[in-house]
């Protein structure tokens, strides 16, 4: 397939490849690898689907002509999964491994087994022309997923069908960036490994609370970033490692005697001591700090409980290593880092709405109340004030990870 690109095109991939492979986050990259694969062929939207459990759930969603409306944001958040079967063009490309270029999604041909699903844009109130799909195989031809990118555009921004050079460009990009994917999804996996150890001693801990609080939190740091005129190179840098670092920020619940932990009752004061104690472990944890995700993790680690009226713990420590330690005054407003802030909010929401053994959850009437009570109390009042700003974004992203 190189012989018949162009050798700037197979230079740009090659580049661009090299930048995905320091993307750590799983969701990061595939917004880089669909972004990228969006400017060569100059679609307006796409979506990737990852193989899980025999199923294509569709993992990450871009639309241009959506980005423009207000409250599109939540239809980033899709949380819908095909059979690989040859009735619908992802499942057919996931059978075949083979490329499909779709002229126009509405007018298919009527020998073909698969049909255009219009839910999607009869919701979001778009439609969808032009369609390419392609696989994303691993080296070894195992199937990870398909690429799908959808409306491209000449360049008077005009619907035009995809040409045989956007085939061939997209499915050259994807088989380099496949191999990217694997890796980060392999970090992912990794993550989520030592999330299920902390569930195992912590009903609380679960995949998809961590899920859910790590997607809150980039998206309260992607609107107050904006809001602060920060440039979105920055915004995807810092929501790289952000993702990942919320998702630990309970980890050293590990510490934490299984009595404590697993008390259907109040704490007395001697056991809420002791869960006190998971902070300064769990920042403890990232102690030879190698790289900007260890340094935020233990950030959040630490500092996560800590509240903006200064009430919260552990305060203000001269050293978290020490053998004995004892709580310092609590920070209070800016001292708290932004990302623990960020994570206080998202993670108190979580837990707020969601079912556990010892505990229903509470009516999201009576959550959202709530959170507006503690407006510079337990949390950042400028952070409330975008929490509920982006309050459609944070519903999209409870129902994707919902464990029920």
């Amino acid at each position: 397939m190189i012989s018949t690109l162009k050798k700037d095109t197979v230079n740009a991939i090659l580049t661009i490849t090299e930048a995905l492979n320091q993307i750590r986050d799983i969701d990061s990259l595939l917004d880089r690898v669909l972004l990228e694969a969006r400017r060569f062929s100059r679609a307006d939207a796409g979506s990737i689907y990852l193989l899980e459990n025999q199923k294509l759930r569709i993992n990450f969603v871009q639309n241009e002509t959506l980005a423009k409306k207000e409250s599109s944001k939540k239809f980033l958040y899709q949380n819908h999964a095909l059979e690989i079967n040859d009735l619908s063009m992802a499942g057919y490309v996931a059978l075949s491994k083979k490329p499909l270029n779709i002229a126009d999604a509405y007018f298919l041909p009527d020998n073909v087994p698969y049909k255009f699903n219009r839910s999607f844009d009869d919701l979001a109130a778009y439609i969808t022309r032009s369609v390419l799909t392609v696989p994303l195989t691993a080296n070894n031809g195992k199937l990870i997923g398909v690429m799908q990118i959808i409306n491209a555009q000449d360049e008077e921004n005009s619907l035009i069908r995809f040409s045989k050079e956007d085939e061939r460009v997209i499915s050259f990009f994807a088989n380099h960036a496949t191999g990217c994917i694997e890796k980060a999804k392999m970090t992912r996996e990794i993550i989520l490994r030592m999330i299920k150890i902390a569930e195992l001693h912590d009903p609380e801990e679960t995949g998809g609370h961590v899920n859910r609080v790590g997607a809150y939190a980039i998206e309260l740091y992607s609107s107050w970033a904006s809001s602060k005129g920060i440039g979105d190179n920055e915004i995807k840098k810092v929501r790289d490692v952000l993702r990942i670092a919320a998702m630990l920020h309970d980890v050293g619940k590990v510490a934490v005697s299984d009595l404590v932990l697993k008390k259907s009752g109040p704490l007395n004061d001697a056991e809420f001591n002791q869960m006190k104690n998971h902070v300064v472990m769990g920042a403890r944890l990232f102690k030879d700090s190698t790289s900007d995700w260890d340094d935020m993790a233990a950030e959040i680690a630490l500092n996560h409980h800590e509240k903006w009226d200064g009430t919260g713990y552990p305060g203000a420590i001269s050293d978290i290593f020490a053998k004995s330690w004892q709580p310092g005054p609590g920070k209070k407003g800016h001292e708290i880092p932004l990302t623990a802030r960020i994570v206080a909010l998202a993670d108190v929401y979580d837990a707020l709405t969601s079912e556990r053994a010892y505990k229903d959850c509470w009516p999201e009437a009576k959550v959202l109340q709530h959170i507006g009570s503690q407006r510079g109390k337990h949390f950042d009042p400028e952070l409330v004030d975008i929490f509920f700003s982006i309050y459609d974004v944070i519903r999209a992203i409870k129902n994707k990870y919902n464990e029920t």
